[in-house]
């Protein structure tokens, strides 16, 4: 071959039709790998297999107004789970949420009745009491570094012992005056605690808010620049804050988020039974939490949805109302509640594991 001969340019062979190169590492996973890696997979599973447990278990269950019961009963820890949930995501968690509940409702019956306004009037300073309480759980907690923990604990027992002690001081019992004949109820509870018709089986309208909020919790953490902030502070707020997230509005504004659910419930409880008892909520904040983990929130945070708490929260309204129309000891509750969060926990673990698995 002479030295001036070029070389012929080398021909590719295009590859066998319906076949595809790769080199391993962008290999797609399984669509039954893909799904588990979803948070709200498993809870959603586990909601189907308590619903048709208890449709066989317990045959009141089948009738259309033991399942708005149950909706019912989901609603009002899931209007809750789902702020708690959010803040989870964001790597904390409130301990004083289930007492703020109660703070709420007094606040805004205790200020109405003594000064004889317009209920709306009480309603308005109850959430700017609400949004201050939450406001003060994440400044103290970003400012001074301490666990959420122990920053809402600290809260949990002020709160306890407020709501006890004012109460009394107040009204000279340990629950409020019925507000049931003040200007501004009938609008109130129209809002709150009313209760609408569908196909003869009459609805409470906190299972209404309770899938509208759960929609725009969804829509916040996947479609705006805020759930990118809440993932990203629960993931690492260090990482966070060096590529520019504002870390310390996040927390705050998370803790803010779990006021107003807690001024909305005890909106719920005010205008549904008249009064409030000013040593109930103690143990509910347990209760949303739980939830929010069956749903699949990690306590480390940086990890969950808004949808898995829905199932979540709807497991506890279907045992809690199941174990009663099945005829069991209702005492029984709690240790099904154990069960349903270990059990939760150890299937997000195992859904975690199979899910990053190559």
């Amino acid at each position: 071959m002479s030295m001036t001969q070029q070389a012929e340019p080398a021909v590719d062979t295009p590859p066998a039709p319906g076949r595809k190169q790769s080199d391993g590492r962008t290999r797609q996973r399984p669509l039954a790998l893909r799904l588990l890696a979803r948070p709200e997979v498993g809870v959603f599973l586990g909601a189907v297999a308590v619903l048709v447990f208890f449709l066989f278990a317990a045959p009141p269950v089948r009738d259309g107004s033991s399942m708005a019961n149950i909706l019912y009963q989901s609603s009002t820890i899931g209007i809750m789970a789902l702020p708690v949930a959010l803040l989870m995501i964001g790597g904390e968690f409130d301990l004083s949420a289930g007492v703020a509940v109660i703070t709420s409702a007094l606040t805004a019956s205790m200020l109405s009745y003594q000064l004889t306004m317009n209920v709306w009037v009480g309603v308005i300073v109850a959430l700017l009491v609400s949004l201050a309480i939450g406001a003060f759980n994440g400044w103290l907690l970003v400012k001074t570094g301490l666990p959420s923990f122990l920053v809402t604990l600290g809260t949990f027992l002020i709160l306890q012992g407020v709501n006890l002690a004012i109460t009394k001081l107040v009204t000279g019992n340990v629950a409020t005056d019925d507000i049931s004949d003040m200007d501004g109820f009938t609008q109130a509870q129209n809002i709150f605690a009313s209760t609408f018709e569908v196909g003869g089986v009459n609805v409470k309208i906190t299972v209404v808010w309770w899938l509208v909020f759960a929609a725009l919790a969804t829509w916040v953490l996947l479609r705006t620049k805020y759930g990118n902030w809440i993932f990203a502070v629960g993931g690492n707020k260090d990482s966070a804050r060096a590529v520019g997230v504002p870390v310390t509005f996040t927390k705050i504004s998370l803790f803010m988020l779990v006021g107003f659910g807690a001024w909305f419930v005890g909106m719920h409880q005010l205008f549904s039974f008249n009064t409030v008892q000013s040593g109930e909520g103690v143990g509910q904040e347990l209760i949303y939490i739980a939830a929010a983990v069956i749903g699949g929130c990690l306590l480390t945070g940086g990890y969950g949805s808004a949808i898995g708490p829905v199932f979540g929260a709807f497991m506890f309204g279907m045992v809690q109302q199941g174990i009663v129309y099945a005829g069991w000891n209702p005492d029984w509750f709690k240790a099904f509640l154990g069960v349903m969060l270990l059990g939760a926990v150890l299937i997000n673990l195992w859904v975690q594991r199979t899910a990053t698995r190559r």
